[in-house]
């Protein structure tokens, strides 16, 4: 997309049209605004999709990591299956937690749903350092159905791909792997965190994984600061 012949936002913006049922002529103006303002972010998000695409490759994967699933022992090769692109999620569900992490839980279980049509593209892995035991376990109480759950066995992947903080704690991570001609590249990770976080926002990445905050979003009330998910209500 040439973004040189794209018609202006505002333009796009005025054709819309939409009205709903006594709204004011300020009301109007304002959400027309706010129009052209989301086409604009629209744009901005294919623009980076397209650079993230435009990577060079990364790093070759040398070690051959080891998980254990459901069905036993598997690598990352693996992982694969038939796939030439493998997401692999890390969970903050390690050794050291009686009960995972709430906000992981919160978008795993949105994602839950979505992994048949995810695997028809790519493969996916959720990844976390408890034994798988507990893992199953956890899947059959949160009442998911497709999520495919590993345990790292050694901690060499969630240490060499920032899924282990400081001091040895938890950290979500989200990676990309491609597989070309045998071999396995690092595509990309989100990078973002506190290092990267904007005075009095909440460290997200962009794009938000979470569809409960793009869902929060779009209410007068926001995200807000003071809120996240819990286990259980």
């Amino acid at each position: 997309m040439d973004n040189r012949h794209l018609v202006p936002a505002a333009v796009l913006a005025a054709k819309n049209g939409a009205r709903f049922p006594n709204e004011s002529e300020a009301y109007r103006s304002a959400r027309d605004a706010l129009l052209a303002e989301e086409i604009e972010l629209r744009r901005h998000i294919e623009r980076v999709a397209r650079q993230r695409r435009a990577l060079p490759p990364g790093g070759e994967v040398k070690k051959e990591y080891r998980f254990e699933g459901s069905n036993g022992p598997v690598s990352l090769t693996e992982l694969f299956a038939d796939k030439d692109t493998l997401i692999v999620y890390s969970y903050m569900f390690g050794p050291e937690r009686e009960r995972p992490c709430p906000m992981c839980t919160s978008l795993l279980s949105a994602w839950d749903g979505e992994v048949p049509d995810i695997q028809q593209r790519v493969a996916l892995a959720v990844v976390a350092r408890s034994p798988i035991e507990k893992l199953l376990a956890f899947k059959k109480e949160r009442g998911w159905h497709h999520l495919p759950l590993y345990s790292d066995l050694t901690d060499d992947y969630s240490r060499d791909y920032r899924a282990i903080g400081k001091g040895g704690s938890d950290d979500a991570a989200f990676n990309v792997f491609t597989r070309r001609d045998g071999t396995i590249r690092h595509f990309w990770s989100e990078e973002m965190g506190q290092a990267t976080a904007d005075p009095g926002e909440d460290p997200r990445g962009a794009p938000d994984l979470m569809p409960l905050w793009t869902v929060l979003d779009t209410t007068p009330e926001g995200r807000a600061a003071d809120w996240y998910p819990k286990l259980s209500y």
